[in-house]
């Protein structure tokens, strides 16, 4: 993920008409409460409407955006759309590939967890235990649970550098930086006064990405082996997620691809598909994102333990939720399992996913426990306002809670 999307928070699925409301708990400090239980039988969402589900997806001028790509779900039902490239005038292909920004760190946290399961991380030790030295002395204790919930206090990746302007940050795409670049560059910059604590781990939860840089120079410290080949090993390849990589350096983009655009300075869309980033970067399509998360649904990537990790939120030493400070991903208070958010809609069911951007790319993931309703997209996004709502993924769970609201002539 590059500087200007890391610098963002992440975005709700929902508009602010379906807040979110938070349920079940993780812990920050000791205490814990069971997460909220999965539904014992399937929930019964509207049938698909492929129209309105078309109508959504269509962009606008108020979009920020240049294309879309979507894939909508529910039991024994699948619909896949995508719009054309406002660019290029070109039809953009439905299971097309697209960098997923954010959406890796869920990938990352699987991989955390199931070395949690295998005894070789606990979760409950620090990040100055197993990486000595790393942190400047000025942070407390950060346990490994702090930093795949969101919990750890650290400040964000290049915190306090100078904003980018968009020629700038379109100039720098191709820029590659390893976690340990990212992680002293942040920590103890040159130039500018180092970074401290934003507050004490376990206390608050604030979304963060510099957490889970350090937490892939874990996965490494403690395997021996590259974060690529650790997330191919244990996920990709057991999952035939053939259509998905982890490309490191290498900036070519797989084809079919989703073209991503940003507007320079002087208003003009400039293709930024090809792009560098660091380690964690993932490229993927929407049918391996739907497989991905619902065989994690489906408990096929961890044992019960570490599985219920996923979906528990962080407590405050009183019991109650922590409380969400920095941003508008929760609803002030904590939404964030280990890598996952929670969103409650208004029938009352829970989704459960991520968001994630690179330049060019506004993307989602979510899916209810019980896989009744799921949904992947990637939008081509125009914007460098990457902390704004995605008007696309407003409309779409429109389309799927009221179809009848949302028609091809609206």
């Amino acid at each position: 993920m590059k500087p200007t999307a890391r610098r963002a928070a992440t975005l709700a699925l929902t508009c602010s008409a379906l807040a979110a409301s938070t349920i079940g708990v993780v812990g920050g400090g000791q205490a814990f409460a069971a997460s909220a239980p999965a539904s014992s039988t399937t929930t019964a969402f509207p049938p698909l409407n492929r129209a309105a589900l078309q109508a959504a997806i269509q962009t606008r001028p108020t979009d920020g955006a240049a294309g879309a790509i979507v894939r909508v779900a529910e039991p024994g039902q699948l619909w896949q759309g995508a719009t054309t490239d406002g660019e290029t005038g070109r039809p953009i292909p439905p299971n097309a590939h697209f960098h997923i920004g954010s959406i890796s760190k869920t990938f990352e946290t699987v991989v955390i967890l199931q070395l949690a399961a295998e005894g070789r991380i606990d979760l409950d030790q620090s990040v100055q235990h197993y990486l000595p030295g790393l942190l400047p002395d000025t942070f407390a204790p950060i346990t490994v649970r702090n930093l795949i919930t969101f919990t750890s206090g650290l400040p964000d990746v290049d915190e306090g550098a100078p904003a980018l302007t968009a020629d700038q940050t379109i100039a720098d795409r191709y820029g590659y930086r390893t976690f340990d670049q990212i992680i002293q560059q942040t920590l103890r910059p040159t130039g500018r006064p180092w970074p401290g604590p934003h507050f004490a781990p376990g206390t608050e939860q604030e979304y963060n990405s510099l957490g889970f840089r350090i937490g892939g120079a874990l996965i490494e410290q403690m395997t021996g082996h590259s974060y690529r080949q650790e997330v191919t090993d244990r996920i990709l390849r057991p999952l035939h997620l053939t259509q998905t990589t982890v490309p490191e350096a290498d900036p070519v983009m797989p084809k079919p691809y989703l073209h991503g655009y940003m507007t320079d300075d002087e208003g003009a869309a400039v293709d930024v598909s090809e792009q560098g980033g660091d380690p964690s970067n993932m490229i993927s399509t929407p049918a391996d994102l739907d497989h991905f998360i619902s065989a994690l649904m489906q408990g096929r990537l961890l044992p019960p333990a570490q599985q219920n990790e996923l979906f528990t939120l962080p407590l405050n030493s009183q019991g109650q939720p922590v409380p969400f400070v920095g941003g508008t991903s929760c609803p002030k208070v904590a939404c964030f399992g280990a890598g996952l958010m929670s969103t409650r809609l208004p029938n009352g069911e829970v989704l459960w996913g991520k968001t994630g951007h690179d330049d060019g790319y506004a993307n989602g993931m979510f899916a209810t426990r019980d896989l009744s309703i799921r949904a992947v997209y990637s939008v081509s996004n125009l914007s460098l306002d990457f902390g704004a709502p995605t008007p696309l993924s407003n409309r779409l769970i429109a389309a799927v809670l009221a179809p009848a609201v949302l028609t091809p002539a609206s």
